[in-house]
């Protein structure tokens, strides 16, 4: 970015258009790198060391810091001094930015692109398909190419050795100095049976082709300049280009191979990580070319923020691909030009069954977790309630992923916290601000649920609801309340909803949507559940398990000395069975196995200091609220579960 002048204001004339500056001109501009915009008009308010930095270099006449611009988490995997994430191989990203810009003086020269295609499928059978058809069905030789087919030609599901040696053959052809990759992590593939990007010739309207070239031509202006022009004309070429048949959202994935730092994918798997992981909204399948332009504003402006999960379009693409399945049960429109979807790698789903839940710390018996999961199959709808500190949310998620059969699928999963001011139209569908300022009829997490459950038949989704008792149930369900009995999950059982879309609109719970909620049962301030509502539930009562296979489990996954394990077992056991006695508390009231167990993925180096740390934060506070009018009685049974610590 060149800084070519700047100024003060020394008038404005009150009519929204003009104003006098005193300019004062740099000659020759001074360079401004890393941190820039692409806004014709940009505020900076001197909130951080980077928009603090280029204040000072504008007006103060300040040196630009480039070795700590370099090495910041937003530009460090492609300039800095140590690759932070060296697992993340991106260096395919050069040989792929090279390859464009050559491409790009072919556009009128397609006929030699064409000779050289050629000659490669001499040389490589896997680029057969790039035939053409005549009237008979007859293999002919095509007439006609666009960029991103070019590209695709070695983005298909093909071996990596394959790919290499397809892009070898343009980069000799385009005279590309930067040698062909051999591994592209994070670049998303083409379905084999689906990679062109345009029809036969007998099919396909006159002007496609150059479409396509115009939005190839069009991207790589806007993300070389950045300026307004540049936008507008990319957002004309995106609408045009993504809109022929075929197409779709395959032109995303197109758009991020040939400038892969300054364009989103939009394949299934990146989908799904914006909504279930980045926590993003929007119809992505759907977006046209400025929202398309403002999702990746949105996403540049977080990349810089050193605590976002992603810092760029080939980290978020990794990632994405890395904790997605191949198969994504997310709701998608199917009517989107692009008649098949593009594929990611092929990953297939872990699977995840009891066993897991068992490895993973759970210590209630394999029968009792069977039967659990029977119930829940057959109810539809369960609550597990019980005590503090039993794992009701832990086992509550790992009973979901056991019964979808996998934990590879989190968008088959929808967590929410029930809490006083909850309402019907936080869960199910209400009336919000739209970013127009009118109203807009929003769904809900569990019409979210439902919309994606109905998508996929064949994937089991669930509600995970924690505190369900915390709000009003039967008032955050509403109508819901009826539908999501067992026998009532069918078309022909379909409501109306309290807030329909349509005078016609009917919703229907699938079979395929189980919910699963949490209930602390110590909660002096919940009140008795509705009977309607329970009738609706299987309860399954959990208690502390501090039995031996917690022994065993601690001794096998924290090292920690048997005897000081016995020591706390009993201690605990006993300060439960005080509670269980008091004629104020009672079971509800005993303290779970949590307290006494730390984190599979938490490294203790001394149990004894770990467990002092939890009585001194957690039991005693609780305690006091059992024994808020015994002075002094809650610190007393708790030293008695330190006796015999070390």
């Amino acid at each position: 970015m060149a800084i070519k002048a700047f100024g003060t204001v020394t008038r404005n004339h009150g009519d929204g258009r003009r104003v006098d500056v005193d300019w004062t001109e740099f000659t020759p501009p001074r360079e401004w790198y890393f941190f820039t915009n692409r806004s014709t008009i940009w505020r900076i308010n001197p909130i951080d060391w980077k928009r603090r930095a280029l204040i000072d270099f504008a007006f103060e006449n300040a040196e630009q810091d480039i070795d700590r611009f370099r090495n910041d988490v937003y530009w460090a995997k492609r300039f800095g001094d140590h690759d932070p994430t060296p697992e993340k191989d991106f260096t395919w990203s050069k040989f792929y930015e090279e390859m464009a810009t050559a491409l790009l003086s072919y556009r009128d020269r397609r006929p030699e692109l064409l000779a050289a295609l050629g000659d490669f499928q001499d040389r490589h059978e896997n680029l057969n398909y790039l035939t053409d058809r005549d009237q008979h069905g007859n293999p002919v030789p095509m007439d006609d190419i666009c960029p991103f087919t070019v590209f695709g030609s070695f983005n298909r599901n093909v071996s990596n050795a394959k790919r290499s040696a397809i892009a070898g053959e343009w980069a000799n052809f385009l005279r590309i100095s930067t040698p062909p990759p051999s591994s592209f992590d994070a670049v998303p593939l083409l379905n084999n049976q689906n990679s062109w990007f345009f029809s036969y010739k007998l099919e396909r309207p006159e002007g496609d082709v150059d479409t396509l070239w115009d939005a190839f031509e069009a991207a790589l202006a806007w993300a070389d300049s950045g300026d307004d022009l540049n936008r507008e004309r990319f957002a004309d070429a995106y609408d045009a280009a993504r809109g022929l048949h075929g197409v779709g959202v395959k032109l995303s994935m197109g758009l991020f191979w040939i400038r892969p730092w300054s364009y989103l994918p939009l394949d299934r798997q990146s989908r799904t990580y914006l909504r279930t992981a980045l926590m993003l909204d929007g119809d992505f399948y759907r977006a046209d070319g400025n929202r398309y332009l403002t999702l990746v504003d949105t996403l540049n402006a977080k990349f810089s923020d050193a605590e976002y999960p992603v810092h760029s379009f080939p980290e978020l693409s990794w990632t994405a691909f890395q904790g997605e399945a191949a198969s994504d049960p997310s709701p998608e429109p199917d009517n989107d030009p692009a008649s098949d979807e593009p594929t990611g790698a092929n990953l297939p789903a872990t699977v995840y069954s009891v066993a897991d839940i068992i490895a993973d710390g759970c210590f209630i018996s394999r029968t009792e977790l069977v039967a659990m999961l029977s119930q829940w199959r057959s109810k539809k709808n369960i609550i597990l309630q019980g005590p503090p500190g039993t794992g009701k949310t832990w086992l509550a998620r790992r009973l979901a992923q056991a019964l979808i059969g996998s934990k590879d699928i989190p968008s088959a999963i929808r967590a929410v916290q029930f809490h006083p001011n909850m309402s019907y139209e936080d869960f199910v569908r209400g009336w919000r601000p739209g970013s127009n300022g009118q109203l807009t009829l929003v769904n809900g997490p569990f019409l979210e649920m439902v919309e994606r459950a109905n998508t996929s038949p064949d994937v089991p989704h669930v509600v995970l609801v924690e505190e369900i008792n915390r709000g009003n149930p039967v008032q955050i369900f509403g109508e819901l309340l009826t539908l999501i009995e067992a026998g009532k999950r069918s078309p022909r059982e379909a409501l109306h909803l309290a807030y329909p879309r349509t005078p016609e609109e009917t919703v229907h719970v699938p079979s395929n949507l189980y919910v699963i909620g949490t209930m602390n049962l110590a909660d002096r301030s919940l009140a008795i559940m509705d009977l309607a509502f329970r009738r609706r539930f299987g309860f399954v009562s959990l208690s502390p398990a501090l039995n031996e296979t917690w022994l065993r489990w601690m001794l096998t996954n924290h090292a920690v000395g048997q005897h000081e394990l016995e020591e706390v077992q009993r201690a605990v056991n006993e300060l439960n069975a005080t509670i269980l006695n008091d004629s104020q508390l009672g079971a509800d009231f005993m303290l779970g196995h949590s307290f006494a167990t730390p984190p599979q993925e938490q490294p203790i180096e001394s149990f004894g200091e770990w467990f002092r740390g939890v009585v001194a934060t957690e039991i005693i506070p609780t305690l006091k609220e059992y024994w808020f009018d015994e002075s002094g009685r809650a610190e007393r049974e708790a030293a008695k579960l330190l006796d015999g610590l070390l």
